[in-house]
């Protein structure tokens, strides 16, 4: 079981700082590694990126549906190319030439998908992406990274370099909590316990998890003991470890900055539904479009808080209780 550290305070760097330092250690260490912005690096602090390393960065300018040709056409050339934009323009603007020209084409391409859901606060509805994991998990071989902490972020964005096809992380720019100690390994396709419990087990993802943990320290105070669960990459999810839970507890809430539909909670309901059904709670984006608010307005109206995880956990014990 993973030892977490989570306090509820600030992380020691924000995630743009932590994503250009990164980037800076991988252009050191590999000449052949490129990144890709379309018009978005003050965004993420990487214009000094761009005049130290101007063989390595590149802007395409608000064209992202190029940057992706242009990822590709690097990768065929032998680079390995890191590109970013906010995500409804990395992945829902482009979702074609990434699945084809990326995808199909079996060309390496890691797309950084920045401020995902309700992280986009008040740039409002357009720019909110409540479908992009849906979207990516429908190409075949990707991998989707829901960033849930910094340590989490740089050492994936390293580990993937190598890594054939799509691969996608969802990430905050800034105001995500430390979750790990710096000596966790990660790895695509392996998730981490986070606490250990034998009534429910909830599976939660992204800037999500912070409030899983939030949530399950105040069922325990009302004497309740859940597993709380990140499973790193939502593709491919760890099922090993999801499977063992689930028949340990016999119940599953699934937690997510994203929509019900296509995410975390249909991706570990499509597993379980084959290999050992439970019941199931998904706690996330309904049928609904983003707005313009502050996080925490977002978060009420989309039902993404403590409370509602709470009573999602005891509506599952209500039922295993009374035999339904």
């Amino acid at each position: 079981m993973e030892r977490i550290i989570y306090t509820g305070g600030k992380p020691e760097k924000e995630i743009f700082e932590v994503f250009s330092e990164t980037m800076e250690e991988l252009f050191r260490e590999d000449s052949s590694v490129a990144y890709i912005d379309a018009d978005l690096m003050a965004s993420m602090r990487t214009k000094d990126l761009w005049e130290k390393y101007p063989k390595n960065v590149f802007n395409t300018g608000i064209q992202e549906a190029n940057m992706v040709g242009v990822a590709g056409g690097m990768n065929l050339a032998g680079l390995k190319p890191y590109i970013h934009s906010f995500a409804p323009f990395a992945v829902r603007r482009c979702f074609d030439q990434i699945y084809v020209t990326a995808g199909y084409a079996h060309k390496s391409v890691r797309i950084i998908g920045s401020e995902p859901g309700i992280c986009a606060t008040d740039n409002g509805g357009t720019h909110m992406t409540f479908e992009d994991m849906a979207l990516i998990r429908t190409i075949p071989e990707a991998c989707v990274i829901d960033v849930s902490d910094a340590k989490m972020f740089r050492q994936l964005l390293k580990k993937t370099k190598e890594r054939k096809g799509v691969t996608y992380f969802r990430t905050p720019r800034r105001g995500l909590l430390d979750i790990y100690p710096s000596e966790t390994v990660f790895e695509v396709g392996k998730g981490k316990l986070l606490r250990e419990g034998n009534d429910v087990t909830i599976i939660s993802s992204g800037i999500m998890v912070s409030t899983a943990l939030q949530a399950a320290k105040a069922l325990h105070e009302m004497g309740l003991e859940v597993n709380v669960v990140d499973p790193v990459t939502v593709k491919p999810l760890d099922t090993e470890l999801i499977e063992m839970l689930a028949r340990r507890t016999k119940a599953i809430v699934t937690v997510e900055n994203h929509s019900i539909i296509g995410g975390l909670g249909s991706a570990v309901a499509e597993i379980l539904s084959e290999s050992y059904p439970v019941p199931i709670e998904r706690v996330g984006v309904k049928d609904q479009f983003g707005q313009v608010g502050n996080e925490e307005f977002l978060r009420e109206q989309y039902s993404l808080t403590i409370e509602e995880i709470i009573e999602r956990v005891k509506k599952l014990l209500n039922g295993k209780n009374t035999g339904r």
